[in-house]
């Protein structure tokens, strides 16, 4: 008899036919719209497998409903919707897919910088609202990149992917990290320096850091009042990582020029939410890594994590290994 595997959104048919030769599938089929938590609840109850993503919250509740459970994989890297305290507690692996997205969230990343120093929304809507009359001086004048100055707060992979394409723009990159990158340094012409310093000196904050207790609204009032009035901020990490309060008073008041945003602390965001009443914001659905390409290999790998834990072997990706034996294989 084939073990069950719960997937709680559509996904690519290549990841799905993978799953569907080796277990019975639930896949949830309402298109982007979350399982709701009451089937999830249910459906789990004889899964050996969860399928997950960034946007389910596979917490204490589920693994207690989920008694036949093996495995969960979840499509994307970040997985603070996980309690791993859980999983190890029942000594169930949890995998991500890490690597595949770093290219795609980095081009993300640059478009989205790109797109609000230069004011590429507003300039669209500006013509689509009939208001475009004539040629102007200073009409809807941005911010230079090529050769300005990039903080990025937190290089791992994306970090670093993104300094490369400031690289080609002849930008001055600056860096944060929990722990310093003497060969990154080197090879993209990287400096280190403080939180404090890279805020003052950086044209454009890049925040790039994951989603930890330590990282928790690591962005305030404090550290917004340290930008330059000229400044644009970034953020394609995770939206708990920024006090959004703070963040709006910074750019209604003019203490900061602009900000583009991929994600947010409540996910989607409410389109009553404040930040969205402000022209100088230029805001994206949490689409870092949503190339055709990229979501369909992402889809693959995260099948790969539960087919693997479904068979008893160990993930190629898991963020949790401590709950192997060491005689395990």
């Amino acid at each position: 008899m084939k073990q069950k595997v719960v997937i709680t959104r559509m996904i690519p048919d290549a990841a799905k036919e993978m799953l569907k030769k080796e277990a019975d599938i639930f896949m949830w089929h309402s298109g982007d719209e979350p399982m709701p938590r009451d089937i999830l609840l249910q459906e789990v109850a004889d899964a050996a497998a969860i399928f997950t993503n960034v946007a389910d919250r596979i917490d204490k509740e589920v693994f207690d409903h989920a008694s036949k459970l093996k495995v969960v994989s979840t499509m994307a890297v970040g997985f603070d919707n996980i309690d791993i305290t859980e999983a190890n507690k029942r000594k169930i692996p949890v995998g991500h897919t890490p690597g595949i997205l770093t290219e795609t969230t980095a081009d993300l990343t640059f478009a989205l910088l790109m797109a609000t120093a230069r004011r590429i929304v507003e300039g669209m809507d500006y013509i689509r609202e009939g208001r475009w009359k004539s040629w102007g001086t200073m009409l809807m004048s941005g911010q230079d990149i090529s050769g300005a100055t990039i903080g990025i707060i937190g290089m791992g992979r994306i970090g670093e992917a993104v300094a490369k394409r400031a690289r080609g723009f002849d930008m001055n990159v600056l860096y944060h990290n929990r722990n310093r990158r003497p060969e990154v340094e080197k090879r993209l012409e990287a400096r280190y320096c403080s939180l404090e310093m890279l805020l003052k000196e950086s044209d454009f904050v890049v925040l790039l850091s994951p989603s930890t207790p330590e990282t928790y609204r690591m962005i305030g009032e404090k550290e917004l009042n340290l930008m330059k009035p000229n400044a644009v901020f970034i953020n394609t990490s995770r939206g708990t990582n920024v006090d959004e309060q703070a963040l709006y008073q910074a750019l209604a008041s003019g203490k900061i020029w602009a900000a583009g945003l991929d994600v947010f602390e409540n996910e989607p965001i409410s389109p009553d939410h404040p930040l969205l009443t402000l022209q100088n914001v230029v805001v994206l659905p949490h689409i870092g890594s949503a190339s055709i390409a990229t979501r369909t290999q992402m889809a693959v790998m995260a099948a790969e994590n539960i087919l693997a834990g479904l068979s008893g072997r160990k993930l190629n990706h898991a963020v949790n290994p401590e709950v192997y034996d060491t005689n395990q294989k």
